[in-house]
């Protein structure tokens, strides 16, 4: 957690508008916010604080759970940007969304051997390949 931390304090020192910023730390299947933005967080999104040292404190949810809470942060005043530690990118909620289905969407096609597909398999794929690419075209407006 130490790294994260550290990453926070570099991020929060860094940034121009820093009190209105919220840094979102993805960690394993959890979102994460930290010391002074877990405790904004906290209250806006009803979580419970957790400590971690004496004077850190903590307050996540689930991955699986940001769409819920996306609607409620997009209510405040506050920026979010998530941090994404695979790749030590920095996104906006949106944009976490849209770079997740991108990247699903480059898997499935990776995966395909098109040795091995009917001409009706082909067809399904393209349909499904086409479905992902007008939800992507749609979260981008």
């Amino acid at each position: 957690m130490s790294k994260l931390y550290n990453n926070y304090l570099y991020l929060k020192s860094n940034e121009v508008d820093s009190n209105n910023t919220l840094y979102l730390f993805k960690s394993g299947m959890f979102f994460i916010f930290l010391d002074d933005d877990a405790r904004i967080a906290s209250s806006l999104l009803n979580l419970k604080l957790t400590c971690l040292t004496e004077n850190i404190v903590k307050c996540g949810f689930p991955i699986n759970s940001l769409d819920k809470y996306k609607k409620i942060l997009e209510r405040t005043s506050y920026n979010v940007k998530i941090i994404d530690s695979n790749n030590q990118m920095a996104f906006t909620i949106n944009n976490y969304n849209i770079n997740n289905t991108i990247f699903d969407l480059l898997s499935k096609i990776n995966k395909i051997d098109s040795s091995t597909l009917s001409i009706k398999e082909a067809y399904e794929f393209i349909d499904d390949i086409k479905d992902s690419a007008q939800s992507i075209l749609k979260n981008c407006k």
